[in-house]
């Protein structure tokens, strides 16, 4: 009797390396992409827990300093819109994040009752935006006792914030050419009344 030697095409010895070589990468890119994409949603909301935060705060803040324009505060805003400006970056503190130095920064006049921060220790830019007089439109079918002329003043609290993506690193591993960008910028808003 003769022994018959295995035929060459037909072995399957090795085939698991070559699969697992061709899937690593694909992998890879998946489990980065859904590390990356969680930790943006939740950065996300902290800073609408951040925002929120401001705004709450600059409720209860006094608008006498704002009108006529006072002295400016210790960040070159009034005192009042210091104090919301020092309440989101602690919420930003508080939840472990990057603040960029916007403890530090200065506010510039954005327009009416509105001042701009804009530190520069960040990836990316980064804008804490603050509107004392915001004053929101009002839907043409109030109820009584409201009449159409009526405006409620609020402050509006707007973020961008630059996230910085790992993603874009390991999607070139797949594919060599994709171009996907390192920084995109977070953004959250929070309206509150001014109750003073």
């Amino acid at each position: 009797m003769r022994a018959t030697k295995p035929d060459v095409l037909s072995s399957t010895t090795g085939s698991q390396i070559v699969e697992f070589a061709v899937a690593l990468p694909l992998l890879l890119v998946l489990v980065v992409g859904i590390f990356d994409f969680g930790t943006a949603f939740n950065i996300k909301q902290k800073l609408v827990n951040a925002t929120r935060e401001g705004a709450r705060v600059a409720s209860s803040q006094p608008t006498n300093d704002l009108w006529p324009p006072a002295a400016a505060g210790g960040c070159g805003a009034p005192q009042s819109v210091c104090a919301i400006r020092d309440a989101v970056d602690n919420a930003l503190i508080t939840n472990a994040m990057k603040d960029c130095g916007l403890a530090a920064s200065a506010g510039a006049s954005a327009g009416n009752l509105a001042w701009a921060f804009t530190p520069g220790g960040c990836a990316g830019p980064m804008t804490l935006t603050i509107e004392r007089g915001f004053v929101p439109p009002l839907s043409a079918t109030l109820n009584p006792p409201f009449q159409p002329n009526y405006q409620i003043e609020m402050t509006r609290v707007t973020l961008n914030y630059p996230y910085q993506w790992t993603f874009n690193r390991v999607i070139q591993l797949l594919v060599s050419t994709a171009n996907y960008p390192a920084t995109t910028q977070l953004n959250s808003v929070a309206i509150m009344q001014n109750l003073n």
